[in-house]
């Protein structure tokens, strides 16, 4: 059994399925990324493993302990969370925003100076949050899960919103708390981030789970095609679409303003 374990866990809303009968588990020092395409129940997975919703069927265990048993307290000293978006209804600073991250246990400056100075938003203390960028405001909701100190981290799409190299910083920083013990579980869109960084990738689709194991395993071209319905090479772990100008099919797109006819147009 790992640090977080998820059995025969099933959740619907209305006719449809988000999960179906899935099964998934993280070990302590060990980065899992959950990758899929578009609707494939990642973040509601994600959802169900932090205990925001609670499923038809399964169950989910955090350090042996049953999700539905913990009390909120509780559960926020085991595990942090990360959603897709954070949203401020005021405006409160970044610093604020960060030390969120310590409530309910005494507040720790150096935590908060740390954490500030790794997702590099500690020049941005004095900001209002809702005045950043949504990358600076992603890498400022990091900084505050991080502080929280849980050791079962759980991200949705944390590198979403960031450039290029504050993508690989954070990876960074979620496998650097993996290696000193903490379990994260991470939905990635980016299969290259997945492949760099976690010990081990879950495919998601249609709500259950297409495969489960190493980079190495996992990061297959067939499997890849066929779960993404396009066509994908895998070089030496790096993922590449085939790009066929000819493989999607043709699309009339309306071009708008007056139309445009050949008898329309300037004569050469």
């Amino acid at each position: 059994m790992g640090m977080i374990d998820a059995a025969g866990i099933t959740w619907r809303a209305g006719r449809a399925t988000l999960l179906d009968d899935v099964c998934v588990e993280a070990g302590e020092g060990e980065l899992v990324a959950i990758v899929g395409p578009n609707g494939a129940g990642k973040s509601s997975l994600l959802a169900v493993l932090a205990g925001d919703v609670r499923p038809d069927r399964g169950s989910v265990t955090i350090a042996g302990a049953a999700l539905r048993g913990l009390r909120p307290a509780a559960l926020a000293r085991l595990r942090a969370v990360l959603p897709q978006k954070v949203t401020l209804a005021f405006p409160f600073t970044v610093a604020q925003v960060v030390e969120m991250g310590q409530y309910g246990r005494p507040y720790d400056e150096r935590t908060q100076r740390e954490v500030m100075d790794a997702t590099e938003v500690a020049h941005l203390a004095h900001r209002a949050f809702p005045t950043l960028s949504g990358g600076e405001q992603a890498r400022v909701s990091l900084a505050r899960v991080l502080a929280q100190g849980a050791p079962v981290l759980l991200l949705d799409e944390p590198t979403a919103p960031l450039d290029l190299r504050h993508q690989e910083q954070v990876m960074g920083l979620v496998r650097q708390r993996a290696r000193l013990g903490d379990t994260v579980v991470v939905v990635l869109h980016d299969l290259n981030l997945a492949a760099a960084y976690a010990d081990r990738i879950v495919v998601m689709r249609e709500g259950r789970v297409a495969a489960d194991g190493a980079p190495g395993d996992v990061l297959d071209a067939g499997l890849l095609s066929e779960v993404y319905a396009c066509p994908i090479e895998v070089r030496d772990n790096l993922v590449l679409p085939v790009r066929h100008c000819d493989f999607f099919p043709e699309v009339r797109l309306p071009l708008g303003g007056p139309s445009r006819t050949s008898s329309s147009a300037p004569a050469g």
